[in-house]
């Protein structure tokens, strides 16, 4: 009998952490496409962000910049760079970006706290390179960058219809001061 009621309760108490863990850890559906012949080297170097979704890594950000460069095994560093304007100083993170899978579709993961990876989808970019829209796996995360501090009206203004269209609550950016 104890060992009936040992198994029932071990069972009980798996079910919860794995129900736990299936409820904090799953992933909302994509419901946007992620840019195909994606070519990381025109994609490297400087990129401003000009509108963003709040998180705590950014939070009270202004002149927020990404610079993107190969390193020699083949991921890509990432240095993020801002201005604090609460702590009124310069804040600068370095991390590494990896291909999900094939080299030529922009999804990638971007880590800055070792094995922890968040996603990073290039939902539209524009063929000279020059402006992209970038989503994380959930639609919590969203960045509109552009190589120049500013960009232009109708370029903004199609990248906050395909976010809206994917279900993105383009309300809640932040727009970035670059000036």
């Amino acid at each position: 009998m104890r060992i009936k009621i040992y198994q029932v309760l071990c069972l009980v108490i798996l079910a919860v952490i794995f129900g736990g863990l299936f409820i904090c850890c799953k992933s909302t559906a994509k419901t946007y496409k992620t840019r195909m012949n994606f070519d990381a080297e025109k994609y490297l170097g400087e990129w401003y962000e000009i509108a963003r979704f709040d998180f705590k890594f950014e939070k009270n950000m202004s002149h927020v910049k990404a610079n993107y460069s190969m390193n020699p095994n083949g991921t890509i560093r990432v240095e993020n760079s801002g201005f604090d304007y609460i702590e009124n100083k310069m804040k600068t993170k370095i991390g590494k970006a990896k291909f999900k899978g094939a080299n030529d579709v922009g999804e990638l993961k971007v880590s800055f706290f070792g094995p922890f990876y968040s996603g990073y989808n290039i939902i539209a970019l524009d063929p000279e390179y020059k402006y992209s829209l970038v989503a994380g796996d959930s639609h919590d995360l969203l960045w509109i960058l552009s190589r120049t501090p500013t960009i232009p009206d109708d370029v903004m203004q199609n990248y906050l219809d395909i976010a809206r269209n994917a279900g993105f609550d383009v309300e809640n950016l932040v727009w970035t001061k670059q000036d």
